[in-house]
């Protein structure tokens, strides 16, 4: 049976940067585009419908957030991950990626460290160097016979013991490798910034695109004590594939840490949002839920095709299934190429435009990173394409 998400949807000439920006990122046009984090879906209906009842009112001035739009965030999280918010905890927030800068700002000092785990999101590293901050890495350790990764706790604690370090920066789940971390790993991480009075800032971006047949997704403040030092991002932008709207929240419990990060936003006069943003923010979380539930069975579909077809059709190649996220993590190390090389080699020869894995680290060299939020179709093609170029390899 035909699914919704088999359609395509055309983004040529739309300002996308997934498809418009081609030329420049990869020096052809006519690559298949699964790299940037966003999905060639359309946004569930009631998404749609809410933005177009907007712009039926014909001023577009400056826009208050609704006590509605707080409680369409705070029923969600209560009912969709048994996690309960308080609405004085929450900050609206300009973005995730603002919201790294911002928490590097506000919780450590210039010259101070923070803790990263690569490989991951780039930019978790320019958020901390823009910032004048430090980098600390806590490298992802990957088992040699699944290819799954998980936290060098036993390093993470070295890390922390740091005089300089200040703030970890969590991405849960983790984006480019799509674990979904166990209230076991979470617990220990708590315990090591606990032990050393760590801000923790963990991304949750992803935390509603968990696969069916994986473990739910955590958040980790439900498993933190009261007087832990956290920061939890969160947004309906990857849920709903709506991230150009632009707006996120942050829920800081303790009142002395979301003073100090609603001075960095202040400070840059960020807090402002448009009306838009604010519509598609509520509808996401108030109407979304059916529309999400199709697309996880979709895209964990589409994660069992590339899963399979790479071990049949793609030697040289191999992956792990993501446990969530819509992106997979390719070990590309046994063609014996270099990370120049490798670009090359699915640029030119396969015409996939794909994410190389070094921008997420030193760790990432080797790996490519593929967008699977996409019809089946178009993944079609990018196996084909992939195979014809390994075989003239």
């Amino acid at each position: 049976m035909a699914s919704v998400f088999d359609q395509p949807v055309r983004r040529d000439n739309t300002c996308s940067v997934k498809f418009d920006a081609r030329q420049a990122v990869f020096g052809r046009e006519d690559v298949i585009p699964v790299w940037v984090a966003d999905m060639d879906f359309a946004a569930p209906e009631a998404v749609t419908r809410a933005l177009t009842e907007r712009a039926q009112h014909p001023v577009y001035g400056y826009t208050l957030f609704p006590d509605s739009l707080y409680q369409a965030m705070i029923d969600w999280f209560a009912e969709r991950h048994g996690w309960h918010i308080r609405r004085e905890w929450i900050l609206m927030a300009p973005g995730v990626v603002p919201s790294l800068n911002a928490a590097c700002m506000a919780y450590a000092g210039p010259g101070e460290g923070v803790i990263i785990q690569p490989p991951v999101y780039p930019p978790f590293f320019s958020s901390v160097r823009q910032s004048g901050r430090n980098v600390i890495e806590n490298p992802l350790v990957q088992d040699p016979q699944t290819g799954q990764y998980r936290m060098d706790l036993e390093h993470l604690e070295q890390c922390a013991a740091r005089p300089d370090a200040r703030v970890l920066l969590l991405c849960s789940p983790h984006n480019p490798v799509g674990r979904v971390w166990t209230d076991a790993e979470l617990k220990e991480l708590l315990a090591v910034a606990r032990r050393h009075n760590l801000v923790v800032l963990s991304d949750e971006i992803h935390c509603d695109l968990t696969y069916p047949d994986a473990a739910p997704h955590t958040v980790l403040a439900s498993l933190a004590q009261e007087d832990d030092a956290l920061v939890t991002a969160v947004a309906p932008s990857k849920s709903f594939n709506m991230p150009g709207l632009g707006l996120s929240a942050l829920v800081i419990p303790d009142p002395e840490r979301r003073k100090a990060m609603k001075a960095v936003f202040e400070s840059m006069h960020l807090p402002q949002c448009n009306p838009f943003s604010i519509a598609g923010f509520e509808s996401g979380y108030r109407h979304g839920a059916a529309w999400l539930d199709e697309l996880l069975s979709y895209l964990q579909a589409n994660r069992d095709f590339v899963s399979n077809a790479v071990s049949r059709r793609l030697p040289g190649i191999d992956v792990a299934a993501p446990e969530g996220t819509y992106l997979m993590w390719l070990d590309c190390r046994s063609l014996g190429l270099d990370d120049a090389g490798l670009k090359r080699f699915f640029v030119k020869e396969a015409g996939v435009g794909m994410n190389p894995g070094l921008s997420f680290g030193q760790p990432g060299s080797g790996f490519m990173r593929l967008n699977i939020g996409c019809p089946r179709s178009v993944l079609e093609q990018v196996i084909a394409r992939i195979e014809a170029a390994l075989a003239g390899l």
